[in-house]
């Protein structure tokens, strides 16, 4: 039997699917209520947020019979493009195919009519890749678009795009998703899969995916291979190269109460695993900032348990608002010396020391 990925499996097959792109959903409901739909679009933003995703839904929608954006995933031309086969959906990828030639055949086959569909459509991936030349062949039929042509373009890098093409495109920002969409949908998925996981390593896979959904899908992924079909908080940990959470709030008491053979002692005991520093002081950082909020904010909400929460509060008790920011200036002074210097144990302890020495 051949595995298929979650990421693949779970890929959205209609607009209702969609997480965290509310806005996008609500501009196309109206376009095709209005029945205003534009000839070409640009979907930019992050990558693993949805761009290639929303432009297949999209081309789905134009050539479903339903004729709407309540797509009916059943009909020839919605199977066919969810399978990737529809004839008239020609995807080009312009990080590999940013050529001179690539967009003039594209031109010459423009002309003629959808073979099967309504329309004919043109989805060009990475399209800031695309060459001078490709670009201005491009905005020749941008500028004189035959009706049964749609241009849909995804970019992670849209200051790129020359204006006289973004000029003729209705332009879509994705955002990247928000943690705790990603937390629920994560959860949803492995429950219908029937994995058992732990709540704190679906936080850790969420927190280092960083808004991306593909990222977190691969990353649960990678997480169940480790733990033999189950999702495992130790196992998860060891994977991303994280420090756990109760040990980097432990490092942060022990600066607090200046004890400095115990902050290095657990500096070494972390360090023999494969630890990611960047990551570390990342995460540093994160707690720096929850306990200055807590400091600041009079309701302050977050994923963390009622333990940690205890003990955030506890710390922010203990520190003054001026010192908080005086340890995120030198936790972000850290992480550009540990940019730059190989031996990254040996930068984490000065930092630490400097916060312990304050």
């Amino acid at each position: 039997m051949i595995y298929k990925p979650l990421v693949l499996k779970w890929r959205p097959r209609c607009f209702n699917d969609l997480i965290g792109q509310d806005h996008i959903v609500n501009a196309f409901t109206n376009a095709f209520n209005l029945n205003k739909i534009h000839y070409a679009y640009i979907f930019s933003g992050s990558y693993g947020i949805g761009k290639t995703t929303i432009a297949r839904l999209l081309a789905k929608s134009l050539n479903c019979i339903n004729n709407s954006i309540n797509i009916c995933d059943t009909c020839d031309a919605c199977i066919e493009i969810q399978n990737n086969c529809f004839i008239d959906l020609i995807e080009i990828d312009a990080a590999s195919s940013s050529g001179i030639d690539n967009i003039k055949e594209l031109i010459e086959n423009a002309q003629y009519f959808p073979v099967k569909g309504k329309f004919k459509i043109y989805l060009i991936d990475e399209v800031h890749m695309l060459s001078r030349s490709s670009f201005n062949a491009l905005l020749k039929i941008l500028e004189e678009p035959p009706s049964h042509i749609k241009f849909l373009l995804a970019t992670t890098e849209y200051n790129k795009i020359p204006k006289v093409i973004t000029s003729r495109c209705l332009h879509f920002n994705l955002l990247k998703i928000n943690n705790s969409k990603i937390i629920l949908y994560l959860k949803t998925i492995l429950t219908k899969e029937q994995i058992s996981f732990d709540e704190q390593a679906i936080i850790y896979i969420t927190n280092v995916a960083n808004g991306s959904l593909r990222d977190a899908l691969n990353l649960t992924d990678q997480a169940i291979v480790f733990g033999k079909g189950k999702i495992i908080l130790n196992i998860v940990v060891n994977m991303l190269g994280i420090v756990d959470i109760n040990q980097l709030i432990l490092i942060i008491e022990l600066i607090i109460s200046n004890n400095t053979d115990q902050l290095i002692n657990t500096i070494n005991n972390i360090s023999t695993n494969n630890i990611n520093w960047e990551k570390f002081l990342t995460d540093i950082l994160l707690i720096l900032h929850d306990i200055l909020l807590i400091k600041t904010l009079s309701n302050y909400n977050s994923n963390y348990n009622k333990n940690i929460l205890f003990r955030l509060n506890n710390i922010s008790k203990l520190l003054s608002i001026n010192i908080i920011k005086k340890y995120i200036d030198l936790v972000l002074n850290g992480y550009k010396e540990l940019l730059i210097v190989d031996n990254k144990k040996l930068i984490i302890e000065i930092t630490l020391l400097k916060l312990i020495n304050y």
